[in-house]
């Protein structure tokens, strides 16, 4: 049986992490991709850490058995709950997780409070907390949970009065909390940003962490796969554990991807993860 093709994989609970893949397909259109959506189980905010840690340890058996030589958790909730036991669990994978990028926002501040907008999971974990402690002593960190966002981006309601609506009733407090610098930590929320800047205005700085991980996930490959990343082919396969034809739409309106979408199959006993023939 010929061995799978060496590959970045990059997996989320939905398209948030397209965000990710966007801007690594940007820098170095040559690289395998492998994307998974756990579109199942999405969102993952509100879930207890070790369900996500059950469901990324089978996304992740999934994506070494299809090729994947890096492993990307484009996705600040997975990162809080999983990064670190998938790094014990599978010590031969690199991982290229996500933090809230509280550093940056604490640099570029003004006023001396940026806001934080997130999921639960990821803004009540001790990651946040870690980051906020290390980076954020001299500043006035407003996090703000901007629950039904992450669903907001899955039903593709990114512009329009509704969509305008959602969005103010989470953003308008953390600006009138005097926040000038933002954090997006969901990568979700990349496709509400233009919304999301139109809304704060011209003086209120938006830090976006897909560029910077993608270039993060760059380097890992090239020193995971060596002399095989010259010989790469620009291939880029898409998995989805919920409806491949709803998927296709969303890579379409988001990333402007046509192609097809392979359907995954949980079996939940196992907690596996099989490719539906």
């Amino acid at each position: 049986m010929k061995a799978p093709m060496p590959a970045v994989g990059i997996f989320d609970s939905g398209v948030g992490g397209l965000s990710v893949w966007r801007e690594l397909v940007r820098l170095a259109p040559q690289i395998p991709t492998l994307y998974v959506a756990d579109q199942a189980h999405v969102p993952y905010g509100p879930r207890p850490p070790e369900e996500i840690r059950q469901f990324a340890e089978a996304i992740t058996r999934f994506l070494q058995d299809q090729g994947a030589r890096v492993i990307v958790l484009a996705s600040h909730t997975i990162s809080a709950a999983a990064l670190w036991p998938l790094r014990e669990t599978f010590p031969e994978i690199p991982f290229v997780g996500i933090e809230p990028a509280v550093k940056p926002a604490a640099a570029r501040t003004r006023s001396g409070v940026i806001g934080v907008l997130g999921t639960f999971g990821t803004l009540n974990g001790p990651l946040m907390a870690r980051v906020v402690e290390r980076f954020a002593r001299d500043v006035r960190v407003v996090p703000r949970v901007c629950t039904g966002w992450v669903e907001q981006v899955e039903a593709g309601l990114l512009e329009g009065p509704e969509a305008e609506a959602r969005i103010r009733a989470h953003l308008d407090p953390v600006l009138e909390a005097g926040a000038d610098v933002l954090v997006l930590a969901c990568t979700h929320y990349t496709f509400l940003a233009p919304l999301i800047r139109r809304l704060s205005g011209p003086e209120v700085l938006l830090i976006d962490p897909a560029p910077a991980v993608a270039r993060r996930a760059l380097e890992v490959w090239h020193v995971q796969a060596g002399e095989l990343s010259q010989f790469s082919e620009p291939t880029a396969r898409f998995f989805t554990t919920g409806d491949p034809l709803r998927f296709q739409e969303q890579l379409r309106q988001l990333i402007g991807w046509e192609g097809r979408v392979e359907h995954l199959h949980w079996d939940i006993p196992e907690r596996s993860l099989s490719l539906e023939k």
